[in-house]
């Protein structure tokens, strides 16, 4: 298999990556074959995985907006993947060109691809770093440099809590990062659920059973379960809700041409919380 020049040195293309299978979703160029067939056999028990992603990311930038809108403009952005057209620092910045983002992943697809499209961006940069190690988040020098944690962050866990399994602790991880977080800090949530999946439980787990078959086990979690990430912050209206009801605008988004009225976008919560 030939090595794209935008693949990082030293990282095995033959097994499918998470970061990659997402950016394929949604209709990204920075995937390989071996990540297309694990996304396309995904599809075969949940053809809709693309509407769940597009819903997925109008959600993150109306939680963007908002957060702006409420006089935040600091982000770190966990699980960040790869840099797709209309991003965090892009809707931030569009909004305040005081904002601040720093990106975090652990895949080195996504961290290596993030540092091209950041390149000359003062205000924003990427950490190389796990969600299940908080402090290493905390301690990076990009986040001193760009965030000042006495002052609100907005952090952003969209798309990834459900990549941590029970024995990871994502409450625990969830926690650590809140009580380093200056009081008027939103956290930002999305999450994989059964609930609301147009399918039978039964059939949609076959997509689960392909994320575990490739080694990054996906976790379903309940409307309830998904709730408790929120302890410590006060959700703000309307609480933890499928991603279109979420402050829906009203109209499609256009750069994602979600449309909510397709079924399968229901497919997933999200959420936003205040630290009082």
């Amino acid at each position: 298999m030939e090595r794209p020049a935008w693949a990082p040195p030293g990282i095995d293309i033959s097994v499918p990556s998470v970061s990659r299978i997402y950016d394929y979703y949604l209709g990204g160029s920075h995937n390989f074959e071996v990540d297309r067939q694990a996304a396309r056999r995904a599809m075969e028990f949940l053809p809709g995985l693309p509407k769940i992603m597009q819903a997925n990311r109008a959600f993150m930038r109306r939680a963007v907006r908002y957060a702006v809108a409420q006089g935040v403009t600091q982000f770190l952005d966990i699980g960040s993947g790869i840099p797709t057209f209309g991003n965090v620092h892009e809707i931030a910045q569009a909004a305040s060109p005081e904002a601040r983002v720093v990106y975090v992943d652990h895949d080195p697809v996504a961290v290596a691809h993030s540092r091209a499209v950041l390149g000359g961006d003062e205000r924003s940069g990427i950490v190389a770093a796990d969600l299940r190690k908080p402090q290493d988040i905390l301690a990076a020098p990009e986040v001193a440099q760009l965030l000042d944690l006495e002052r609100p962050v907005a952090l952003l866990l969209v798309a990834v809590l459900h990549f941590l399994e029970d024995s990871d602790d994502p409450y625990a991880a969830v926690a650590e990062l809140r009580d380093a977080l200056a009081p008027g800090s939103l956290l930002v949530v999305t999450h994989a659920s059964y609930e609301g999946i147009p399918l039978s439980q039964e059939v949609a787990s076959g997509t689960v059973g392909v994320y575990r078959d490739i080694r990054n086990p996906l976790v379903m979690r309940s409307g309830e379960q998904i709730r408790r990430f929120f302890d410590g912050f006060e959700l703000v209206e309307p609480g933890v809700v499928f991603m279109p009801l979420w402050q829906p605008e009203g109209t499609e988004d256009p750069e994602d041409g979600e449309a909510p009225e397709d079924p399968y976008a229901f497919s997933g919560f999200g959420g936003v919380g205040r630290k009082a």
